[in-house]
C-alpha cells in the first residue's frame, strides 16, 4: 500500500498535468504509471526526476535496452520490486527476450554472491586492476 495518495489526472495540478502529458508524448502511450503520480504531490521533484530519467534512458553511448537492463539489475540488488517490474517491461519492449531476460537474472545472481563472498573476505583489490 502507498504510503501517499496515487495523482489522478482529474485532480493533478497544470504543472503535475504537463508532466504527465509529456510522460505520455514521450513513450507514445496513454498510461502514466504509479510512481509517477506517486512523485506528483512535489510537482517540483516530478518534473525533475522526470527530466533526469529520459536524459540518462536516452540512446547514447549505451543503447537504451542496454540501460533497461542495468535497471534491472540495480533494481534487483536494490529490492525494489517496482523498478524490477516496470523496467522489465521496458526491456521487452526494447527486445529483451525471455532468454536474455535469463541469463541477465544468472548475472545479477552470481554478482550479488561473488559481491558478497569478496566483502565477506575482505579481499584487497590487485593493483593490476587498478592501472
Amino acid at each position: 500500500m502507498a504510503t501517499v495518495t496515487l495523482i489522478t489526472d482529474e485532480d493533478a495540478s497544470p504543472k503535475v498535468r504537463a508532466v504527465f502529458d509529456d510522460i505520455r508524448a514521450t513513450r507514445d502511450s496513454d498510461f502514466v504509471n504509479n510512481f509517477w503520480r506517486a512523485l506528483a504531490h512535489d510537482p517540483a521533484l516530478l518534473r525533475a526526476t522526470w527530466e533526469r530519467l529520459k536524459t540518462v534512458m536516452a540512446p547514447g553511448a549505451l543503447d537504451p535496452l542496454v540501460k533497461e537492463m542495468i535497471y534491472i539489475a540495480v533494481s534487483a540488488s536494490n529490492g525494489c520490486e517496482y523498478c524490477c517490474h516496470s523496467h522489465t517491461a521496458s526491456a521487452r519492449a526494447k527486445g529483451m527476450t525471455d532468454a536474455m531476460h535469463g541469463e541477465l537474472l544468472a548475472v545479477i545472481g552470481m554478482a550479488n554472491q561473488t559481491n558478497a563472498t569478496v566483502n565477506a573476505l575482505q579481499v584487497p583489490v590487485d593493483e593490476e586492476f587498478k592501472a
